[in-house]
């Protein structure tokens, strides 16, 4: 009989990534807007904004219930259309987006992770939820 892929293995990971992500991108955020808001008001902000759906996504990971489940798809899904309205955005208004934000670029100043992520983690859910309902 096949094994079930390890589905805490792909969760921890996630923890980690988006705990390192909400931390990143708290101090990012929280530095920018205490001593150069006026600079860049939309892109610190949206910062903040990243901040914040990075939190409520590593709660959801760590927490888990179906409850939690339906707030990290959620979130997942509003992380990825924010990512990807940033990043056009700040391509096509580049004088709202002086300053990058976590988003801006797509990602690019993070590696591009903060696309990715959004995506790998909507695929894991419902590969996750398949294996629940199984």
């Amino acid at each position: 009989m096949p094994q079930k892929p390890n589905r805490k293995g792909a969760q921890q990971l996630f923890i980690a990534v988006y705990a390192i992500f909400a931390l990143a991108a708290s101090a990012r955020a929280l530095f920018q807007i205490a001593t150069k808001f006026s600079e860049a008001p939309l892109a610190f902000s949206l910062s903040a904004v990243a901040a914040v759906v990075y939190i409520l996504v590593s709660v959801s990971l760590i927490k888990g219930s179906t409850a939690w489940l339906k707030v990290l798809r959620a979130t997942l899904i509003f992380e990825l259309v924010g990512v990807v309205s940033v990043g056009i955005l700040s391509f096509t208004d580049p004088a709202a987006f002086a300053h990058p934000s976590v988003w801006s670029g797509f990602g690019q100043g993070y590696g591009y992770l903060p696309l990715l992520l959004p995506i790998a983690g909507l695929v894991w859910l419902s590969r996750h939820r398949d294996a629940t309902n199984s």
